[in-house]
C-alpha cells in the first residue's frame, strides 16, 4: 500500500496528491501532473515509517 501525501507545487501552486512507495527514502525528480515542471522531492521516514516530504523546484 502506498503512502498518499498532499503537496503544493512550487511552480503553479496547485495542491497535488503524491503517491509514495512505502520503501522510498531519499531524493528523486518528478514532474508536476498539472504544469509538468520538475520537482526535486525529498522523503525522510521516522521510526514509525511515516514519510516527511519536502518539495523544491527541480
Amino acid at each position: 500500500m502506498q503512502d498518499v501525501v498532499e503537496v503544493q507545487c512550487p511552480w503553479c501552486f496547485e495542491l497535488v496528491e503524491l503517491l509514495i512507495d512505502p520503501e522510498t527514502e531519499g531524493h528523486y525528480i518528478e514532474d508536476c501532473e498539472v504544469c509538468c515542471r520538475p520537482w526535486q522531492i525529498s522523503v525522510v521516514r521516522d521510526m514509525g515509517r511515516t514519510p516527511q516530504v519536502s518539495i523544491e523546484r527541480g
